[in-house]
């Protein structure tokens, strides 16, 4: 009896170990193929060129390719939807980015569910934007330019790209946390609102760091204030939103996910893939260039990122009653 005791429990050990050693066998073979990873952004858009440099890296760690498929249109949503309805084998991957967390609140019939159909696998990386004025304005501060607003209520215009873009909607976040009283214009992107600024058809910009930088610099915009948790690293004397509006932080973040389900071992082997790719020096000094801040995460912490960021700009859509154009 007591053998036979001893024969079940070893092979009931052995078959609970079989799921075991097939997610790891699974991890290991993978990927066999080809990898597919979708952007909803177009050729030599940012997004574009972080998803080139991370599959590159993917590619050169893994010995497979990492084949970047750009789908734009609707502001992403096609991508996402691509990916959210692929097998969950870990042969289709999506770049996701803050716009995907702005869209889940911002359209309203959307065919997918981000935080349901999409699995979080890395951040790859944080971009700031900048909050500036045209160089004549006498505002050179955030706090001068909450009192200048204030004393000129809506005669203050500032632009930025389009409704429910990342620098968009941190500009309703700003609105809607200190009660300025600033008009939001929105553009068919940055550089025409730049052309605007400089023309003194507007008041300012709000953008990202490395499109405004080079005005920044001649001096034609003035640097207010940056929007990130810290500094950015290309302007190290900017303050952060922060130090006049606590709690305040709203980033165009990039990050890694997947089909809803692909198998947790692929999901694992990914992350370490990521994070160890955003440690390498070539590849931080690469994203420092862009304006960017390396983003490495565990996929549960990315997850909870993501799950946060679509709650805060849920709020924000709802306070400015935004609708996509």
């Amino acid at each position: 009896m007591k053998l036979f005791r001893r024969k079940f429990l070893h092979l009931a050990a052995n078959t609970a170990a079989l799921p075991l050693i097939s997610r790891f066998a699974r991890a290991q073979s993978y990927p066999a193929r080809p990898v597919r990873l979708v952007v909803g952004a177009v050729p030599g858009s940012a997004p574009d060129v972080v998803a080139r440099l991370i599959a590159h890296s993917l590619a050169e760690r893994l010995g497979q390719s990492f084949i970047v498929e750009n789908r734009s249109g609707a502001s992403g949503n096609l991508a996402t939807e691509a990916v959210a309805r692929a097998a969950p084998d870990g042969y289709t991957l999506l770049l996701i980015s803050a716009g995907n967390a702005i869209n889940s609140s911002l359209y309203e019939n959307l065919n997918f569910d981000l935080i349901r159909d999409v699995a979080p696998i890395a951040g790859i990386v944080s971009f700031p934007m900048v909050i500036t004025v045209r160089a004549p304005l006498p505002v050179n501060s955030l706090a001068d330019l909450i009192a200048y607003a204030n004393a000129k209520p809506g005669k203050v215009n500032i632009g930025t790209p389009p409704i429910g873009s990342p620098q968009h909607v941190a500009g309703e976040l700003f609105k809607m946390l200190t009660g300025t009283n600033f008009v939001l214009v929105a553009y068919r992107g940055g550089p025409p609102a730049i052309s605007d600024a400089l023309g003194g058809q507007i008041d300012g910009v709000i953008g990202t760091v490395l499109l405004l930088i080079d005005f920044i610099r001649s001096g034609k915009l003035r640097a207010l204030a940056v929007t990130g948790a810290v500094r950015s690293e290309l302007l190290p004397d900017i303050p952060t939103v922060s130090t006049i509006v606590p709690g305040f932080e709203a980033s165009q973040w990039i990050g890694l996910g997947a089909p809803a389900h692909t198998p947790a071992a692929i999901i694992e082997r990914l992350n370490d893939e990521v994070n160890t790719s955003l440690a390498e020096a070539k590849i931080k000094a690469r994203l420092i260039d862009l304006g960017g801040t390396a983003f490495p995460s565990a996929p549960s912490e990315f997850g909870a990122f993501i799950a946060a960021e679509t709650a805060k700009w849920g709020e924000v859509v709802k306070f400015a009653n935004l609708k996509p154009e």
